[in-house]
């Protein structure tokens, strides 16, 4: 069965995934590498798998000190370290991509929240039959990108 993964690292990201029979589901990161590696697995383990993780870089800036990036990183690196383990290739997605696929416009029109919110509606409009999230609404667009683009 092939199956499309899209991941939003990060504390405040997600998963999300459609399976061989069409069906998309989502989840909100979860709060420990264990749990991370729990959903991941699960997730893997149907059959062949076509991943997506959006293109992050560090930055420096007032209310993101260098211990909360060191955390970042680590949690990027052990979503790359578990799919690589289970033979999963990952394809990176830079931001600008996805949301020009999409046509979502520029995000620097709208504050950060706002522009939180236009995309958690944009994510519920394309999968009116699951429960989208903040922390799910960047995976699941990413998901639709992606499946657009191919």
């Amino acid at each position: 069965m092939n199956l499309t993964l899209a991941i939003d690292p990060g504390a405040s990201g997600g998963v999300a995934w459609k399976d061989g029979n069409g069906i998309y589901s989502c989840e909100p990161m979860p709060p420990t590498p264990g749990d991370v590696c729990d959903l991941l697995r699960g997730i893997v383990a149907v059959g062949r798998v076509r991943c997506y993780m959006e293109k992050v870089n560090g930055y420096m800036g007032n209310a993101s000190p260098g211990s909360a990036m060191f955390r970042f990183g680590q949690g990027v690196g052990y979503i790359e370290g578990c799919l690589a383990a289970w033979g999963v290739s990952l394809i990176e997605v830079p931001p600008q991509r996805w949301i020009k696929a999409l046509g979502l416009g520029i995000r620097g029109e709208l504050g950060k929240a706002a522009w939180k919110r236009k995309l958690q509606a944009e994510a519920q409009r394309r999968f009116p039959q699951l429960k989208v999230t903040l922390k799910t609404a960047d995976a699941l667009l990413i998901l639709a990108a992606m499946e657009e683009m191919a």
